[in-house]
């Protein structure tokens, strides 16, 4: 059997996919899998047994859009069982046009309101899909090691995200929580290329306050390269982002912190070290990019001792 999947473009989405595409295998263990997604999302399978070929969707960068998706429909190959799409948008239903299928299958919510988990979603639609009845388990990447190379245990700080400001956590409250935890922990800050300045702030903090033992890799880490550091910590400290649900993914004990985004639709799945924080606003969850009120109080009450105290709570201090 080929099943041919189209992934969310968004890495922390893309990852929300994962127990529904455990699933299908689970109901067909011999499938072999075709995966077409974004250049940061595809490399979350790059170690996936089941996985035959993985085709990036570079479209965007075409000066005619639609007729590189037509090329890219025909580069995945033919006859496949199925054809899903994790998206709903409409390059998406020119794309599965396209996808030489018998049977075809495009995201769509069936929850009539708020408050599911995007897990849940993804998994409905998938056994919705295919007629299958199966639960989501935990999130599931395949990695060749996540040995470590040190005995001393290592904290992460992710103090980017993608989707806009207003889900980010202060610079200078990562890197107090930091220098006070430096002690048991060698540091490793994490960001993307757009997110360097942000981390040479917290290593400014941490050299006035005569820390050593970090590392920043902010915009010197690869997709894949990012997924085994993570893999590798012993605490993390994130943003609603990406990198925290690659943490969810591996069980890393993770403080994760919520501002203007729906926690209980997003938050880490099923990682039983999840140390959700956020405050009680009137105007959260906004799920707008900039804080529209200007204040950013979702974010800025959040102490740095809000989070040391959270971890001692839990015995990671």
């Amino acid at each position: 059997m080929k099943i041919f999947i189209e992934i969310p473009t968004w890495l922390g989405d893309a990852v929300m996919t994962t127990p529904a595409i455990e699933n299908i295998i689970k109901s067909y263990p011999e499938a072999k899998l075709t995966i077409f997604g974004s250049f940061v999302s595809t490399k979350l399978f790059l170690n996936h047994p089941s996985v035959e070929k993985i085709i990036i969707d570079d479209s965007k960068k075409a000066n005619i859009r639609y007729l590189r998706l037509f090329e890219l429909a025909k580069n995945a190959g033919e006859n496949f069982d199925f054809a899903l799409s994790f998206r709903k948008n409409f390059t998406t239903k020119y794309l599965l046009f396209f996808v030489k299928a018998k049977n075809k299958f495009r995201y769509q919510r069936y929850d009539k309101g708020l408050n599911t988990h995007q897990v849940i979603r993804y998994n409905d639609f998938v056994n919705r899909s295919l007629g299958i009845t199966h639960d989501p388990d935990k999130l599931k990447i395949y990695l060749e090691s996540k040995i470590k190379v040190n005995d001393k245990p290592t904290l992460g700080l992710n103090p980017g995200a993608t989707y806009g400001s207003a889900k980010r956590w202060y610079p200078e409250e990562f890197a107090k929580v930091a220098i006070e935890l430096s002690k048991k922990y060698d540091i490793k800050i994490f960001g993307g290329p757009g997110e360097v300045d942000i981390a040479a702030d917290i290593e400014q903090a941490l050299k006035i306050a005569e820390v050593s033992n970090y590392q920043n890799l902010a915009g010197k880490t690869s997709v894949e390269e990012l997924i085994t550091e993570i893999a590798r910590l012993d605490l993390f400290i994130t943003n609603d982002s990406g990198p925290m649900h690659l943490a969810a993914a591996f069980q890393v004990p993770t403080v994760a912190i919520f501002g203007p985004t729906r926690h209980n639709e997003t938050n880490q799945w099923k990682n039983k070290h999840e140390m959700l924080i956020r405050k009680d606003m009137e105007c959260a969850p906004c799920m707008k990019r900039k804080c529209p009120l200007e204040h950013h109080n979702c974010m800025k009450e959040i102490k740095a001792g809000d989070v040391l105290d959270r971890v001692e709570k839990e015995g990671f201090r």
